[in-house]
């Protein structure tokens, strides 16, 4: 029990920041606390958008920048990651509250952020490469689209409608706004997105969110638009940590929330570090340290009423292209969050909420890479159809539904394509073996099948058909040198085909198997089956040899001359199998 213990400790020792980050906080702390500011003027109407939207109000959004920021950024696994509310959570979220209430979704938080520690201590991260690119683009394409869509309400200036799924409230926004159109708010939402897209080309560089956002609330509040309905009152300061929403009673029933909510927290904010070490040189993220900072950092925000967090893909990039080195420039991010909830909230609350959907519109239009989603869809059929069902299922379902049924398209297409792969074919006997007029005499009676590739599930009952069909042979050759790989479906159907065989008096032997393959064939019986009467060769010359033998003794063939004395095995071993 210490001895395990110590492992389990020892493991999360390995989890904790080490010196090596705090130096490298001290190299360039000039251009992190640049890369920081320019960072939090960007999240700050993101937070606030994404609190909104998740039904727990903007300070819920700027709660978690705060809290969740700060920590991922001190014990994640990626020295750029920026982490906070994001669009792909708050898809996730809104159903939760409806259903479950603000509390049912801080407690979803807690629960979340208890299984990704389990899952950095599982070794889990590594886990994440095997996420192919078209479930990831699909997945983001379904998210620009649920994540606009969910501004809709906002942007047309009308009381959210009821209900959980985004198609159906993005219809009844409409028809309420053609009842009673508000204008002022869809303008305020058009104007902030046109500034955004059309400012970016112009000058990447430049915050042109905040700007817009900003310039929006002035205008409100100088002409006194009570249409543009403000974000409403805002606590001066973040609240003091509390358990009071935590009901142990319902920890049964939000438990399958609260794997969606962990699963998605993983993907994305492993996906996102990705990107990151991809925009920079020499950069390694730790996966399973990024699950253990994300994990702390969801079990601290909902303390803070916060909602639950991930890595920050867009905010993740700003901070890398305006020159970050070290985690100081999250931390910074989150600092610099924490100043204007205590010294501006006043302010903050004015901002309209059409100007924060506008803000978010404009980021799901720029999550879509039109050249990636056009490369995935030329590259393959099978590529474009996993985009596409992705896609589709994140707005129809939702997105760890639409991850999983990408991943079992993945799955299954990936299976049969290698399943194509393997080979049953009839081949002629070695000539070098034996003379013209040996050879013509054994192909009437021996056929000999080399198996090229794997024989597992997805393409042994194709080779049983194949192989059970076999018509006018004495003696059936198995030659088995080049099987990649055997599953026990594989051996089964094996065994049967030489059972059927057998039962129509066809002798089946095997030559060149594998020792890997020993193992699989003998937990079915097959190998006992191949080894009785010695069906078992270790090459192919040796199988010709018994296959002669045999027809000899049951007269089908003529006394033979005795064949070649077989040379010691070598390096070429596998050509004569």
């Amino acid at each position: 029990m210490t001895s395990g213990l110590g492992r389990v400790w020892a493991r999360i020792a390995s989890l904790l920041p080490a010196r090596v980050d705090l130096v490298e906080m001290g190299r360039s702390p000039r251009r992190d606390l640049l890369a920081g500011l320019t960072v939090a003027i960007v999240a700050l109407p993101l937070a606030l958008g994404f609190g909104v939207s998740s039904g727990l109000g903007a300070e819920a959004g700027l709660a978690t920048a705060v809290v969740a920021g700060a920590l991922a950024a001190l014990f994640g696994g990626s020295n750029l990651q920026v982490s906070g509310p994001t669009g792909a959570m708050t898809v996730v979220l809104v159903p939760i509250v409806g259903q479950y209430g603000p509390a049912g979704v801080l407690t979803v938080g807690l629960m979340a952020g208890a299984m990704l520690v389990a899952l950095a201590l599982l070794k889990a991260g590594r886990y994440m490469q095997y996420v192919p690119a078209p479930v990831v683009e699909g997945f983001t394409l379904g998210i620009a689209c649920v994540i606009g869509l969910q501004q809709v309400p906002n942007a047309l200036g009308v009381p959210k409608p009821e209900g959980d799924r985004v198609l159906v409230v993005t219809w009844r926004a409409f028809r309420e706004f053609g009842e009673a159109p508000n204008w002022t708010a869809v303008g305020f939402a058009g104007a902030v997105a046109a500034v955004m897209l059309i400012g970016a080309r112009w000058r990447p560089t430049v915050p042109f969110s905040i700007v817009a956002v900003v310039a929006a609330t002035v205008v409100a509040q100088a002409a006194h638009l009570d249409a543009a309905k403000p974000i409403g009152e805002l606590p001066s300061g973040l609240p003091v940590p509390s358990l009071s929403f935590l009901d142990l009673g319902s920890l049964g029933t939000l438990l399958a929330p609260a794997v969606a909510v962990a699963a998605l927290a993983a993907l994305e904010s492993l996906l996102s570090a990705s990107v990151a070490d991809g925009m920079t040189v020499g950069q390694r993220h730790d996966p399973d340290r990024e699950l253990f900072g994300q994990g702390l950092a969801n079990i601290a925000a909902p303390l803070f009423g916060g909602v639950p967090a991930t890595g920050a893909i867009a905010r993740t990039a700003v901070n890398v292209r305006t020159g970050a080195t070290s985690r100081l420039a999250a931390l910074t991010h989150a600092a610099v969050l924490a100043v204007i909830v205590f010294a501006a909230a006043p302010l903050v609350s004015k901002i309209p909420l059409a100007a924060l959907a506008g803000v978010l519109l404009a980021t799901a239009i720029r999550m879509v890479e039109v050249g990636s989603l056009r490369a995935m869809a030329k590259a393959t059929r099978s590529d474009a159809l996993i985009l596409v069902l992705t896609a589709v299922a994140t707005l129809a379902l939702d997105l760890v539904y639409a991850v999983v049924i990408g991943l079992a398209v993945a799955g299954a297409l990936a299976l049969r394509a290698v399943a194509h792969q393997a080979r049953f074919d009839q081949v002629p006997l070695d000539r070098g073996d034996h003379s013209a007029e040996e050879h013509a005499l054994l192909a009437e009676h021996i056929v000999a099948y080399r198996i090229d590739g794997p024989l597992f599930f997805a393409a042994a009952h194709r080779f049983l058909l194949e192989l059970t069909e076999v018509a006018d042979v004495r003696v059936v050759i198995l030659r088995m040198s080049r099987v990649s790989t055997m599953d026990a479906t594989g051996a089964l159907v094996l065994k049967d085909a030489v059972q059927k065989l057998e039962r129509r008096g066809i002798l089946v032997l095997a030559s060149g198997i594998r020792p890997g393959q020993l193992q699989v064939l003998d937990s079915v019986g097959a190998l006992d089956l191949l080894r009785y009467e010695g069906r078992e060769y270790a090459t192919t010359p040796e199988a010709i040899r018994g296959a002669r033998d045999h027809l000899e003794r049951v007269g089908v063939l003529p006394a033979l001359p005795a064949l070649p004395a077989l040379e010691p095995r070598t390096s070429s071993e596998g050509a004569a199998r």
